[in-house]
């Protein structure tokens, strides 16, 4: 392999309940930016399965007090096993990061390589996912010799594009999300994804052409090893698309009766404060309340881009005052920034 992730995981704390037996294996890779969506998207699969048993795998860079004493809280009220695992990401740091992708999102690497040998599958998702389904079905897919059950992103229009972004003509036949990966452990590690996907990452000539980084490189080394589920497994969703709209009754909401899990895409999080009035994020506030974090403030815009979309929204939502003080703070932290450049 590439790296042991045994030998980066510098602590491991475990909340554990004896009663479990033949658990689904749920895994996180997150920073501390993503805590209060990765606890709810925790308590909502309790929630709405009430009848089946998980254990829960939070692979972090950072833990906090706060963090674990509340995580501990979550594994008693619900009778279910929560771990967290410090990694230390200095293996990963000459990786490519962006605005929207920091180094947490190759923790999906270090958790296939954990768990291999533990386990045979492991359900990773990203932490901007709400559950509102049952998950029965994922304990008994049968992978066949394939290394994934994944779900497409978007349309054939959008393969297209990838397929030629990416040199692969086959793309255009299915380009998944990487947030859902029902991972089959033994071909992950025969087919080397590890090595191979870590080491077209680190090539700076090669990663220019990665816009979606390890969501790219997945996609081209699982090429024709993949099962596509329902898109009721990744049902993608973006608040933003609610700037589209004029009133609250032709609000953007495209979550449906069937959809099982809900992926909150893009810089807009239901965890934002200007998110909350929005149909599409009470999946996310109701099992919020039902939570350790139910009193936890949702959290206020911080860096400028946050800013700038805090400030269309309150403006959309006709809070002009809010709005106004939203975009003058954008305007004075990208002035600073101009001013002082980050060295």
């Amino acid at each position: 392999m590439y790296f042991n992730a045994n030998n980066i995981i510098k602590k491991r704390i475990r909340f554990e309940n004896s009663q479990i037996v033949n658990p689904l294996n749920i895994a996180y890779g997150i920073d501390k930016n993503f805590f209060l969506g990765c606890a709810v998207s925790i308590t909502s699969i309790l929630l709405a399965n009430p009848n089946l048993n998980f254990s829960f795998h939070i692979f972090t860079n950072y833990i906090n007090d706060d963090f674990e004493k509340k995580l501990e809280q979550l594994a008693y009220r619900y009778n279910t096993d929560i771990s967290i695992y410090l990694v230390d990401d200095n293996n990963l740091s000459n990786l490519p990061t962006t605005k929207n992708w920091t180094i947490a999102t190759y923790f999906r690497f270090i958790v296939a390589d954990f768990f291999y040998e533990k386990t045979d599958k492991i359900l990773y998702l990203d932490a901007d996912i709400i559950c509102k389904g049952s998950l029965q079905e994922l304990f008994t897919l049968q992978f066949d010799n394939n290394i994934a059950f994944v779900v497409t992103e978007k349309d054939p229009a959008w393969w297209d594009k990838c397929a030629i972004r990416l040199n692969e003509h086959k793309l255009s036949s299915g380009y998944f999300n990487a947030g859902f990966l029902l991972i089959n452990l033994k071909k992950w590690k025969e087919f080397n994804i590890n090595s191979k996907a870590l080491e077209l990452l680190s090539d700076s000539n090669l990663s220019q052409k990665f816009t979606h980084l390890d969501q790219d490189v997945l996609n081209l080394l699982l090429l024709e090893k993949v099962k596509y589920l329902d898109r009721k497994y990744n049902q993608q969703v973006s608040i933003n698309y609610e700037l589209k709209y004029k009133t609250k009754l032709a609000c953007y909401a495209p979550i449906m009766a069937q959809t099982i899990l809900i992926h909150y895409i893009g810089p807009t999080k239901p965890w934002h404060n200007w998110a909350e009035n929005y149909e599409c994020s009470q999946y996310f506030l109701n099992a919020k309340s039902c939570s350790p974090w139910e009193s936890t403030p949702l959290l206020p815009a911080t860096t400028s881009m946050q800013m700038r979309y805090c400030a269309k929204h309150r403006l959309h939502q006709k809070k002009l005052f809010s709005g106004l003080i939203c975009y003058l703070k954008y305007c004075f932290k990208k002035i600073i920034h101009t001013l002082i450049p980050i060295k």
